[in-house]
């Protein structure tokens, strides 16, 4: 199964995206400020504070003990980031590097809506796919 986080928008104090299930749009997304980080980038990564590198990463769903061991998906070997998951939440202040999603209205940009709906809504979408069937995401 493939995923796709088109990222639309980067300010200063959030990332605005939205992401594709085989290319279908799926659902909004927010991270936190992106840093061009990446080979030979020029930003630098503040922890907690710095949105992935653009890539093709794998994904497991695996239960998270921070998240009272929850089951979430969490992206696989992301360079100089380790516990990357996506997960519910509202804002910014709620993510320390994870990708959020949820309902993003256009007058509220930092801002998701109904982020538990929508990951229960993408937990059952992964669910469905053919036994052992690999999940990737392409973060661009």
């Amino acid at each position: 199964m493939e995923l796709t986080l088109q990222r639309t928008d980067k300010r200063k104090r959030f990332t605005l995206g939205t992401l594709s299930i085989e290319g279908d749009p799926f659902c909004n997304t927010l991270e936190p400020t992106w840093r061009d980080i990446g080979s030979g980038g020029k930003g630098r990564k503040i922890p907690g504070r710095t949105a992935i590198p653009e890539g093709r990463y794998a994904v497991a769903v695996t239960r998270s003990p921070q998240f009272n061991r929850e089951w979430l998906p969490l992206l696989l070997h992301v360079p100089g980031f380790a516990g990357i998951r996506i997960h519910a939440g509202n804002t910014v202040e709620d993510t320390a590097g994870c990708i959020l999603v949820g309902y993003r209205p256009p007058k509220q940009p930092e801002r998701l809506y109904d982020s538990r709906l929508w990951l229960h809504r993408l937990l059952r979408r992964l669910a469905e796919r053919p036994e052992g069937e690999g999940v990737w995401i392409t973060v661009k």
